[in-house]
């Protein structure tokens, strides 16, 4: 965590960032850079981790159900000593946000989704990705390369590292494959939505995004009940490649 919240200066906004799959709480170190530098320090910072990741790696999570992260998170944050957050998601993260505001709500003064995936209810997040290629079956997102033919390695490099250099897609593929949500965050299907209507939250749409194609993302900002969505040209790991003009989007946000 970078300060703390009891000696936060008038004004300041604490955000909460939360990684996606096969990733830690490491994936937001570019970000928070920028989001502290171009606010001047008056932003307090927390980058959690799923049990599995990050911090949390090697962690037994078998018995791990899907309400328990959720609960654990809130309690990450509570710990931290932030409160009225800016809860800053990526990807699989979320599947998870509605489910932390849900149990304590009191934390969550907005939510920000950066091209994450919301499955319908009743909808489990790998039968909404499906075995299929993009664009083949319509209730699935399917993946850009045959998932039945291609191994998950390469299938990352075109879904992650599209808009990265060579030497910056090897390097980034490295990081992968030590980090492991709980397997009842693939299984479970009892998503709810609604109670999202009475919190302010924005979607960032990530237009070269390989891995969550556009036109879904759109899906998944509706089904998250978002009142504004923001377009930046960048692919699925914007805050790596882009960490500037995601820190510029998350600020502006926070002062509407």
């Amino acid at each position: 965590m970078i300060g703390t919240a009891d000696s936060a200066p008038a004004g300041e906004t604490d955000f909460a960032f939360l990684h996606g799959g096969a990733q830690g709480s490491w994936l937001w170190d570019e970000t928070i850079a920028a989001l502290k530098a171009q606010s001047g320090g008056a932003a307090d910072c927390i980058a959690l981790d799923v049990p599995g990741c990050g911090a949390k790696r090697g962690r037994n999570t078998s018995a791990v159900e899907f309400d328990d992260i959720a609960r654990e998170l809130n309690v990450d944050i509570e710990t931290a000593g932030l409160r009225d957050i800016v809860l800053v998601g990526h990807s699989q993260a979320g599947n998870i946000m509605p489910r932390i505001v849900e149990f304590a709500p009191s934390l969550v003064s907005r939510l920000i989704y950066v091209t994450c995936s919301a499955p319908p209810p009743g909808t489990t997040l790998l039968e909404l990705m499906g075995d299929g290629l993009h664009g083949e079956r319509e209730e699935q997102v399917g993946w850009p390369l045959d998932p039945k033919i291609t191994p998950m390695a390469e299938r990352y490099r075109i879904m992650f590292c599209n808009d990265m250099s060579p030497l910056q897609q090897d390097a980034f593929l490295a990081t992968l494959d030590q980090d492991m949500w709980p397997l009842s965050s693939y299984t479970y299907r009892d998503f709810r939505y609604d109670h999202l209507d009475s919190i302010p939250a924005t979607y960032v749409l990530c237009l070269q995004d390989m891995s969550l194609p556009p036109p879904w993302q759109e899906r998944f900002a509706e089904t998250l009940r978002v009142g504004k969505t923001i377009r930046i040209d960048a692919g699925h790991q914007v805050m790596n490649t882009r960490p500037q003009a995601l820190a510029e989007v998350l600020l502006a946000e926070v002062q509407v």
